[in-house]
């Protein structure tokens, strides 16, 4: 039995389709807004999630990154009354199993369900626990879960592979991890950070150079590529690569054979490449500053990795890990964090992620000095000033009694939203009944004027509980 989620405004639609899954045996909830979509993937582990595009509090394509850095192992399926060529694209690239237009019978509707409920299981493999090496990498998120579960089906490729996420989320710990639980595991791991890497040295770095290849090398060079032969050349910031330098780069993935400037003779290099990146590559290619054949080069396997903010279930074994290593290495004795040292970084949003949360702990401590116990004193005024400010709106969130309580409720009666909310239902309701006038009652003939489905048809009849004789 699979645990099924429609978020989706129209009450026939829910209906419908929950008639329909629970039929086939399955479990299904149902939310009407985003912020309800959200509370309930919070709480539970879906298998599918179908998702309206147009939500009373927002667009479901916006929203479908964050439910995939949520509960990246669910499928979620993106249902729209009008579909266009730019919303499929941007579901299918932010990870949607699929993308459809609610259809005139609810069996088109269920079949990307049933596919991705049968992709699922096929997926289901019974071999041996896999004992991974995931040094420096901390947390058991869902998140983190996940992509160490990609680590672990990388590891047994020899495929190139591309780490994306943002700026501090530990992308050369999971390059190590794929390294260190491959079959290379004992050759070079050889690092190129490409943010340093100018036009003018790069090739030399790289590929290596024979002595008087330029007016600087007095003595021959061993490059990056060859230093890493046999092992794993790990590209960080790929993006940042030079331009000029990308097609001669391509050439040395595809056939693994390169020429150290100034020699006559190439060399062969038999390395696994891993890259990372920050940046939106694809972006890159639309504005001509990235080469497209490279990019379908480096990702063969993509492993997307999630922004602190997103596994905050992690941060006090974060904390934990960070204290014991730094209080380790400066040879002080172990302090501990206050309960509210916590929750004060919990209530900062983590722009730089965990090497920014590591970088504020180090900052702690030195101004602990020799206490015992972390407070939130010790941290920067920015993340206090936050932790302060959360306080105050959860307080505001709370009428203080029950006169403030109706005030806000009234006031709400006279939102734009209701407002239009209103006026749409008053013009559906008076076009409903002119049409059953029109139609003779008869449902064919008024799906035929209106250019609804008949699925669509119903559900409307019964929001506004006009009945066709």
């Amino acid at each position: 039995m699979a645990k099924i989620l429609v978020i989706d405004d129209d009450p026939g639609m829910c209906s419908m389709m929950s008639r329909k899954i629970k039929s086939m045996g399955h479990e299904i909830e149902c939310a009407q807004t985003i912020k309800d979509g959200l509370g309930k993937i919070k709480e539970n582990i879906y298998d599918v999630i179908f998702l309206d595009v147009s939500l009373p509090d927002g667009n479901g394509l916006e929203i479908l990154p964050k439910i995939r850095r949520i509960t990246p192992t669910t499928q979620v399926i993106i249902i729209t009354g009008l579909g266009d060529h730019a919303g499929a694209e941007q579901a299918i690239k932010n990870g949607a199993w699929d993308y459809i237009e609610k259809p005139s019978t609810i069996n088109l509707m269920i079949l990307p369900m049933v596919r991705a409920l049968q992709y699922k299981e096929a997926s289901l493999t019974t071999e041996p626990e896999f004992s991974l090496k995931r040094d420096g990498i901390i947390g058991e998120s869902r998140g983190i879960k996940e992509s160490l579960k990609q680590v672990v089906q990388a590891a047994k490729m020899d495929i190139n592979v591309l780490l994306s996420g943002p700026t501090g989320t530990g992308k050369e710990l999971f390059a190590w991890a794929i390294h260190q639980n491959s079959l290379r595991c004992d050759k070079p791991f050889v690092i190129v950070d490409c943010t340093i890497l100018t036009e003018t040295l790069v090739e030399g770095m790289l590929f290596g150079h024979e002595k008087g290849a330029f007016t600087s090398a007095d003595r021959m060079r061993e490059g990056l590529i060859e230093q890493a032969d046999g092992g794993t050349l790990f590209l960080d910031e790929v993006g940042e690569l030079p331009y000029s330098v990308q097609k001669s780069f391509l050439r040395v993935l595809q056939e693994h054979r390169f020429r150290p400037l100034g020699s006559k003779n190439e060399l062969t290099s038999d390395f696994r490449l891993v890259a990372a990146t920050n940046r939106d590559l694809d972006q890159m290619v639309a504005r001509g500053e990235f080469r497209e054949d490279l990019l379908f080069r480096l990702r063969s396997f993509i492993i997307q990795l999630p922004p602190l903010k997103d596994r905050m279930e992690d941060l006090k074994e974060l904390v934990n890990y960070k204290i014991a290593t730094s209080s380790e290495r400066h040879g002080i004795k172990k302090m501990a964090a206050s309960p509210e040292f916590i929750e004060a970084l919990k209530s900062y949003d983590w722009p730089g992620n965990v090497r920014e949360l590591f970088n504020t702990i180090e900052q702690a401590i030195a101004v602990a000095a020799n206490r015992s116990i972390l407070f939130p004193n010790d941290l920067p005024n920015h993340i206090r000033i936050k932790h302060s400010q959360s306080h105050l709106r959860r307080k505001d969130d709370k009428p203080e009694n029950k006169e403030e309580a109706i005030q806000a409720q009234n006031l709400g009666n006279y939102k734009l939203q209701n407002i239009r909310e209103t006026a749409i239902s008053n013009i559906e309701r008076k076009y409903l009944t002119e049409l059953r006038a029109t139609s003779g009652n008869n449902i064919e003939k008024a799906c035929a004027i209106s250019g609804l489905s008949q699925s669509r048809l119903y559900s409307l009849l019964k929001k506004y509980n006009i009945k066709f004789s």
